[in-house]
């Protein structure tokens, strides 16, 4: 008899701590489904949402530049980035950061969306860091991509006027 008090005893914390787990899971998952009710009905002052877009094509946006698209994944840095404006032109460097992000596919996303942008690309290079350069009659954009060995890519994309020599 001793002996399955004993067992009764170290048994009841374990038994306490399931309960509270079960618990904590239950009211979770409860909050889960009521947002997931809430955002799910029509009517009720609510307008139905269109289903979300597939990955990868969500989230690009185009910042301060209307011809430059950015994928969404990057987090912008407003402290790092600064924006000048005259009625002639607009000017500037952006300051991106995203951890874990294929630097390749980065590369592509660029290329492709500013040729489609009407950029043409005067040069690129790839490396350690990668720098891509492209070019209108009236502007230049330079965008240099730099993974760190901690698994963060940081991505500053300049904007400026191309300045023509004259003699």
């Amino acid at each position: 008899m001793g002996l399955f008090l004993n067992v009764q005893r170290r048994s009841v914390p374990a038994l306490v701590l399931v309960l509270l787990l079960s618990v904590a899971w239950t009211g979770c998952s409860s909050t889960v489904k009521e947002r997931r009710d809430d955002t799910a009905k029509p009517g009720e002052g609510q307008e139905t949402k269109a289903p979300p877009p597939p990955p990868g094509k969500y989230s690009a946006r185009y910042y301060y530049f209307d011809d430059v698209l950015v994928p969404g994944e990057l987090n912008y840095k407003p402290d790092k980035s600064f924006i000048y404006e005259t009625p002639q032109f607009k000017a500037g460097s952006m300051y991106f950061t995203k951890a874990w992000l294929d630097v390749d596919s980065l590369v592509d996303f660029f290329n492709y969306h500013m040729e489609k942008d009407n950029w043409k690309l005067v040069n690129s290079y790839r490396g350690k860091e990668s720098f891509l350069s492209f070019s209108k009659p009236d502007r230049t954009c330079n965008i240099r991509i730099m993974e760190r060995w901690y698994g963060t890519t940081h991505v500053e994309i300049r904007v400026g006027p191309l300045m023509t020599k004259k003699m």
